[in-house]
């Protein structure tokens, strides 16, 4: 099905930016998912992209048939997702994202168990803490730890997960332990930044309720682990899930703060469309995963 297939390319580069982004997701070189492209327009007799040396963007014809095209591709995997139904065996590519701790640590390890299981599935597994739209970018189940954002997504919980305050001791010698919540403004925050983050400030359970902290430090990133790392070399605190730290606290790499007002926990998570649920290998993989990090993820 070469029209299809050609479809599928046009979407995933309207989803990424990119014809090497969106050929990647799909397996494609670079140059084959640029012929589809233009195999597409040329049999459409439009232009669908303006091209410049930095930026790819669809026209406005471009637009408009890319919520057609999207409107065609659902139906379909909804029509072969019916079928699957029928057979024992479940086929075809998942496409799942989570944070990058939680993924190495815990998804990832558990994928090829389950591809095992069912061997005709292939997963394709995006790690970023750059949280993702299971919708406009074409995800099948996003796993999540934080407060799920309001949306049409469904949400099937793994766990609570406590979340923690914590130092190296060699920074609380330099520069003190914080006694209350407060004290926190004056010291050095290690942040999870990027567009819509949801940890430019802190909340805290204190005895009066939550509090608001909006704290500030010379550090700050996208990847998590960075953040790990920078708190291991006496950089500053850290607020994080009690199960991505709980072996640096267990040594004494690093030293849990304000024990008495922790941070609000995270609802550890996935995120889907509710109607990949209709699809028997999406759904047999949300059950597996979750079923399995409720044993694996530790919960104290």
């Amino acid at each position: 099905m070469p029209y299809v297939e050609s479809l599928r390319v046009f979407v995933r580069v309207v989803e990424r930016g990119s014809i090497t982004a969106g050929g990647r997701d799909l397996r494609l070189t670079p140059a084959v998912a640029s012929n589809r492209i233009k195999e597409l327009e040329h049999r459409l007799d439009v232009r669908l992209f303006n091209r410049t040396t930095r930026k790819l963007s669809p026209t406005a014809v471009g637009r408009e048939f890319y919520a057609h095209a999207r409107k065609v591709l659902e139906t379909l995997e909804e029509a072969e997702a019916a079928i699957s139904g029928f057979s024992n065996q479940p086929k075809g590519v998942i496409h799942v994202t989570a944070p990058l701790g939680v993924g190495k640590r815990f998804i990832s390890p558990l994928v090829p168990r389950f591809v095992d299981a069912y061997p005709k599935v292939s997963i394709r597994l995006h790690l970023s803490d750059r949280r993702l739209d299971p919708v406009t970018d074409g995800v099948d189940v996003a796993f999540v730890v934080g407060r799920p954002p309001d949306s049409n997504l469904k949400l099937r919980k793994v766990m609570e997960c406590p979340r923690v305050l914590c130092a190296a001791p060699f920074y609380l010698e330099c520069y003190g332990t914080p006694q209350k919540p407060d004290d926190l403004m004056s010291h050095a925050c290690l942040l999870l930044r990027y567009p819509r983050s949801p940890e430019y400030y802190w909340r805290l359970e204190t005895p009066e309720g939550p509090q608001r902290l909006d704290v500030a430090g010379s550090y700050d990133s996208d990847d998590g682990d960075v953040l790990t790392d920078w708190a291991l070399s006496g950089r500053g605190i850290i607020n994080k899930p009690r199960f991505e730290v709980a072996a640096h606290l267990a040594s004494g790499a690093l030293v849990e703060i304000l024990p008495d007002t922790p941070p609000l926990p995270s609802t550890f998570g996935c995120l889907y469309p509710h109607r990949r649920l209709q699809d028997s290998k999406v759904r047999l993989f949300i059950d597996f995963m979750i079923e399995q990090l409720r044993a694996d993820v530790p919960q104290t």
